[in-house]
């Protein structure tokens, strides 16, 4: 018998993946929430959209395009079993529950391939929770898939790389943006510089970038709250680098801190973790070439944030690692191997240069919404860790921190940092909260579950 491979998500590493898999004659299974293969860095307009690919992908636009036009191939010559518009929602004994067309249905697997990569990572500001107020990624999204801008008068606020480059991405688009505020100081950031020089070519195009916004950008800005009414926000209230108080008058917001690994699969799949201080965040236990256990496998920014050209590299990698535990012919690893120690070099630097603002969330303010799906403040996530005994998931039970839609997605590192700050323990101390299935909401009459031959 063939052996079953199921590789989760589309996106640079779970194409690469793939491909390498048909190259030893393996035909994969790969499930994707997108409606097109890409993932979100390359995501693709729906069919009947002409904006060409220099528009949307910018310099990328070639890489993209490559990438593309190779899973096409893959699919059209039915090397692969392309499922789009689907989602894994939890995993179990070889087995996938996928959710596609409203149904539950089973996908066995013999061999794993998790590419899920990453999401938005968030810090909380007073006035956060309202409407108007978006994540960098989703700002991105309607500008890539739909060519449009979330707002008439925008604040990006935030950390990273990815906040330069949708800012740059809206001005170039001709949106008008109001301020870019980075919480990274500017010799904060060239701290970083030394490793970020791994990738020069990276470097400077972010400087180009960083010069075309002009005025609008401001390093070391020190965020205080988002002045909001029953429409939205109004205005944007902070601090700049020298500590004199500005406000901007807005009609949107965007937040992100660079980005978090999407690891709830990995986590019902039982694959161990780490607490990364590097990044601020737990990460899977994995091996240099993403084996994360018998018959397991991790790849792109679910396991380590190297970014798209990161993702492709260690996609070849986590199927070269599953070709070689079946004892089948694959190529060497060792220029991936080499490459991928530059990325992470890299991104070492960029860990630097952009860190998360622990003193901000730290300092959040009692009546500070934290969990939005819930409706949890800070001094409500601050009663529950005294009585909790500064536990993340013993928290999470008493102050309902995490049990929403998101399933602490976006409010597990801000719990946990606030957990430590009340009990003088580090963040990895607190704990992490455990994941638990579906890994995305199911309606109730989805479960009439269908077995694949």
């Amino acid at each position: 018998m063939t052996t079953r491979v199921l590789i989760v998500g589309a996106g640079p590493a779970g194409i690469r993946a793939a491909q390498t898999l048909c190259t030893a004659g393996l035909r994969p299974t790969i499930v994707d929430e997108g409606a097109r293969a890409g993932g979100q860095i390359y995501r693709r307009q729906p069919e009947g959209f002409t904006r060409p690919l220099e528009v949307l992908y910018g310099s990328e636009a070639a890489k993209a395009r490559a990438l593309h036009e190779t899973f096409d191939r893959l699919v059209a010559s039915d090397e692969v079993d392309y499922v789009s518009r689907t989602s894994v929602v939890s995993l179990a004994a070889g087995q996938a529950q996928v959710l596609q067309d409203g149904k539950i249905r089973l996908v066995p697997f013999d061999r794993l391939v998790l590419a899920t990569g990453a999401m938005d990572r968030v810090a909380p500001v007073a006035g956060w929770q309202s409407a108007g107020v978006y994540t960098l990624g989703a700002a991105q999204i309607a500008l890539k898939a739909q060519g449009v801008a979330l707002g008439a008068q925008i604040v990006l606020a935030g950390s990273g790389p990815l906040l330069t480059l949708v800012a740059w991405q809206l001005h170039k688009a001709g949106a008008k943006l109001a301020a870019v505020l980075d919480t990274s100081s500017l010799g904060t950031q060239m701290r970083g510089l030394p490793d970020m020089m791994a990738r020069p070519g990276l470097v400077w195009r972010g400087a180009r970038m960083r010069v075309g916004l002009g005025r609008l950008y401001h390093a070391g800005a020190q965020l205080e709250r988002i002045e909001t009414d029953a429409g939205g926000p109004v205005a944007f209230h902070w601090r700049d680098a020298r500590g004199r108080a500005q406000s901007t008058s807005c009609d949107t917001v965007g937040l992100g801190w660079h980005l978090q690994a999407e690891t709830h699969l990995a986590d019902l799949a039982g694959i161990p973790f780490d607490y990364s201080t590097q990044w601020a965040q737990w990460l899977p236990h994995v091996d240099p070439m993403g084996r994360a256990g018998e018959g397991q496998y991790l790849a792109g920014d679910g396991v380590r944030i190297l970014g798209a050209d990161g993702a492709e590299i260690a996609g070849r990698l986590a199927a070269t690692a599953c070709l070689q535990d079946l004892n089948l012919p694959t190529l060497s690893p060792h220029k991936d191997m080499q490459a991928r120690v530059r990325m992470e070099r890299f991104a070492q630097g960029l860990s630097r240069a952009f860190p998360w603002p622990a003193k901000l969330v730290r300092a959040t303010s009692d009546d500070t919404m934290i969990c939005r799906c819930e409706g949890i403040t800070a001094a409500d996530l601050r009663v529950g860790s005294a009585l909790g005994e500064n536990e993340a998931n013993r928290v999470k039970s008493l102050a309902r921190v995490g049990m929403g839609r998101c399933q602490g997605r976006y409010c597990q590192l801000i719990g946990a940092e606030l957990i430590a700050a009340k009990s003088g323990m580090s963040v990895e101390g607190a704990g992490r909260l455990r994941a638990q299935a579906p890994a995305r909401p199911v309606p109730i009459g989805a479960y009439q579950i269908e077995n694949d031959p």
